[in-house]
């Protein structure tokens, strides 16, 4: 890690010889030499972008195609709830240690390896004979969409130096999010409805083609000083998450129910082992020390947040929608064009706000927008306008968009910078654990509500869980906005070593 600063100095460098940086951890400028992107900048953006789109539109394809899919492997509602959870079991299990590969090994390495899975898992899913092979390749492609995220990150953090550069490829990259959201379920609705359910993933693996095509334009990078993998790390964290996320994808039946809590205690066992682990290796896959900075807190709960509370809801708000209003899948999908698209603008313009707010405090921000766009959304009933959902989803797009474009600059500013994929796996493990739990909350609190019929205890369940999804993004953009204000007090700097990134919190 890097030196700690002085006492009494205001604003220690992140290592020897960098320039005093800002308050909220933020350097100063570079000089206009030193801003140019690297070689193959370009290609590197596009290719990370496009992978990007193509793992959310594999995460969001079965939120309006749902109920066709499992129709035509003749799945029950338990596995229905896994169609949901099954890639963010693969992503959220594996996302730490692809980051951790991926700057030892090589990123486009592992950026590549992993939309040739995703080409392949894609390809089992529309083959599958039944439920159990396609839920082994949605698992699979969470676990490749890890690869090609962590990596991606790294990627662009390796081509586009700190400052201006690397904000604007960040908020392109923040858009892409919100484009992927968009697009997949209006993908998934539409060719379902014209050539069946299978075909959605069909198209996924031969647009996985180009992409793995165009990584060869990409230039290798990997960390400067390569770190030994830390094997027993990676097996108890994968371990641990995976476990939690399945035992939060069986809550469908009742929180007490065997099939939660045997895998959530495993799981509680696998990560205290974890813990211990990474405090004896002498180099660790996650540096325990990084739990004390406050600028990698914030990272971590803003993607928490994001995934409990946003993401989650999204992902079961077409079958709450569809069950109320009566919609069809693709009147359904264009929910998440007005959220998303708008997400996609904001994160694009998010870039101005860089130099006027820190990334923790932009975070913060996007998720109070965020809360009064989700408590918009109350009031949904049967019988009411289809419209009337758009307002609040806009306002939520803006917000989401602030965010996505906040919580890349935290992911890779949050830690030492030649483990930048490392930061960006950490951040995204825990935006879908934050996910996979938010999609199990929300399936108990719409289910658990009671009216005269069922569209209308639907409609009352999909009000408690908006309700519920204020509520932490409220919470969550507080905690936020307290440890992004702690990471800027010299105070702090003195007690905790500052990463060397290039944006601070």
């Amino acid at each position: 890690m890097n030196a700690q600063a002085a006492p009494g100095s205001p604003a220690p460098p992140a290592v020897p010889g960098e320039p005093p940086r800002r308050p909220g951890g933020e350097p100063p400028p570079a000089p206009a030499a030193h801003r140019a992107p690297a070689h193959g900048a370009g290609a590197t953006l596009l290719t990370v972008c496009l992978g990007t789109l193509l793992t959310l539109m594999a995460f969001t394809a079965p939120a309006t195609t749902l109920g066709a899919t499992a129709h035509g492997l003749h799945s029950g509602p338990v596995a229905q709830t896994w169609m949901l959870t099954g890639t963010p079991v693969g992503l959220a299990a594996l996302l730490l240690t692809m980051g951790s590969v991926a700057d030892a090994r090589g990123r486009r390495r592992t950026f590549a390896s992993g939309t040739v899975v995703l080409l392949l898992s894609t390809a089992l899913s529309a083959a599958a004979p039944g439920t159990a092979f396609f839920l082994a390749g949605r698992v699979v492609q969470g676990a490749a969409s890890a690869a090609v995220l962590a990596a991606g990150l790294g990627l662009i953090a390796a081509t586009h130096p700190a400052g201006h550069q690397r904000v604007r490829a960040l908020g392109m990259w923040g858009a892409t999010v919100g484009a992927g959201v968009a697009v997949g379920p209006v993908y998934a609705a539409v060719l379902t409805q014209v050539w069946g359910w299978r075909s959605i993933y069909w198209g996924l693996a031969l647009l996985a083609v180009p992409v793995a095509a165009l990584t060869a334009a990409v230039p290798e990078s990997r960390a400067a000083r390569p770190r030994r993998l830390d094997p027993a790390g990676a097996l108890t964290l994968s371990a641990g998450v995976g476990a939690l996320v399945a035992g939060f994808g069986e809550s469908r039946s009742g929180w007490l129910q065997p099939a939660v809590l045997v895998p959530v205690a495993a799981a509680a066992v696998a990560l205290a082992v974890f813990a211990a682990v990474e405090r004896r290796v002498a180099e660790p896959m996650l540096d325990p020390q990084l739990w004390r900075s406050p600028a990698f807190l914030a990272a971590e709960l803003g993607a928490l947040t994001n995934g409990l509370a946003l993401v989650g809801v999204f992902s079961y708000l077409p079958t709450i929608v569809e069950g109320v209003l009566g919609t069809g899948a693709v009147a359904t999908s264009m929910l998440f064009v007005v959220w998303s698209g708008v997400s996609a603008l904001s994160a694009l313009l998010a870039r101005r706000l860089a130099p006027y707010v820190t990334a923790g405090a932009q975070a913060a921000l996007g998720l109070t927008i965020a809360a009064i766009g989700q408590g918009a959304l109350y009031g949904l009933h049967v019988g009411g306008s289809y419209g009337r959902l758009f307002p609040g989803l806009a306002v939520g797009g803006v917000g989401s968009g602030i965010l996505n474009a906040a919580l890349a600059r935290l992911a890779v500013s949050s830690v030492p910078a030649d483990r930048s994929a490392m930061g960006s796996g950490a951040n995204n493990t825990a935006r879908y654990v934050g996910s996979a739990l938010g999609v199990a909350l929300t399936v108990a609190v719409v289910t658990a509500a009671h009216a005269s019929s069922p569209a209308a205890a639907l409609a009352a369940g999909g009000n408690h869980a908006f309700l519920l999804s204020a509520a932490a993004c409220l919470a969550g953009g507080a905690a936020v906005w307290l440890l992004s204000r702690r990471a800027a007090t010299p105070a702090t700097r003195r007690e905790v070593a500052v990463p060397a990134g290039g944006e601070g919190a």
